[in-house]
């Protein structure tokens, strides 16, 4: 049937009205409800609950990406390369969040198909959170609620004045999940065509916090490589054993604040470590935003994995 000249404008109307709401959408900051994606291929790890959770899991829209919290219960989501395409290697991904909340979007799912477009079998870990308000209205003005200013820095120009460390949050729940979805990789490693030398863990804000939290804390984990992606950059004590690291902040990034301490650890280590400091990029920018220098970090980091042999087998 043709359409009439105001059919038209019509329809052509109401499709310029989506593609704005959608923009809008993607780029408010305004906490939204959602309902629950389902997660067909999400393994239980079988890690237990949170202490003193009385609210179930919920999701919400914040930036027109996905994002749960109250998580209770953790789980592990294979992205598999296509067959023929993998090389062998495995990355468990690290959504952020702050402990409170995961980017299972913008910092999960997209980015473990970016591996698996590159032949790499990535494993997105959903890991327990720390509790928040139950009602998405209290959530939404605790996640608003001013927040202390940085302490400012030293007048004393002859003193290098390092930020204190804020207040270690008890990860032992997280790194139990960490500890069990590496397990299963090494479990299921000849179902899923993953090479057990080869597997490594990314992960994003509280995610890299939780990648470099059990790179220096667990005795069951044996990662080939590391990469804590706009993390907190604070000086650590390395084991001698630790992996390489590929380390990705941006200098617009409220978490830099000027500081190299994790990059000269690993240096002073003598552990192979590669830092990309980006002009601009701010915080969670996952693959990329539009318009910013830290969009090509991705395509570093596989370079990076290739020129370590990592995407090869030995």
């Amino acid at each position: 049937m043709t359409l009439t000249l105001k059919n038209l404008a019509k329809s052509s109307l109401v499709a310029l009205l989506v593609l704005f709401a959608n923009i809008t959408l993607a780029q408010d900051g305004t906490i939204y409800p959602l309902e629950a994606p389902e997660e067909p291929n999400a393994i239980l790890l079988g890690t237990g609950g949170v202490d003193n959770q009385p609210a179930s899991e919920s999701w919400f829209r914040q930036w027109g990406d996905p994002m749960a919290r109250n998580i209770t219960t953790a789980t592990l989501t294979p992205f598999l390369p296509e067959p023929g395409k993998a090389n062998g290697a495995a990355v468990i991904v690290a959504p952020g969040g702050g402990f409170r909340w995961l980017s299972m979007g913008n910092e999960g799912w997209e980015v473990a198909q970016a591996l698996a477009d590159q032949g790499i079998a990535a494993f997105v870990l959903k890991y327990r959170l720390h509790p928040t308000p139950e009602s998405l209205e209290d959530f939404s003005a605790w996640m608003n609620r001013p927040r202390t200013p940085a302490p400012p820095s030293s007048s004393d120009a002859s003193t290098e004045a390092t930020p204190p460390r804020p207040p270690q949050l008890d990860l032992s729940n997280q790194l139990e999940d960490a500890e069990a979805a590496y397990a299963m990789i090494l479990d299921r490693a000849e179902e899923w065509g993953v090479d057990t030398d080869r597997i490594g863990m990314i992960g994003f804000s509280a995610g890299a916090g939780l990648t470099m939290h059990s790179t220096l804390n667990s005795e069951s984990m044996k990662l080939a490589f590391i990469g804590p992606i706009y993390g907190g950059m604070g000086p650590v004590d390395v084991p001698a054993d630790a992996p390489p690291m590929f380390c990705v902040i941006a200098s617009d990034d409220f978490l830099f604040r000027g500081q190299f301490g994790v990059i000269d650890s690993w240096y002073k280590a003598g552990i192979p470590v590669e830092f990309h400091l980006y002009q601009n990029g701010g915080h969670g920018f996952g693959l990329g935003n539009p318009n910013r220098t830290s969009n090509r970090w991705f395509d570093a980091f596989i370079h990076w994995l290739d020129v370590n042999k990592f995407l090869t087998a030995n």
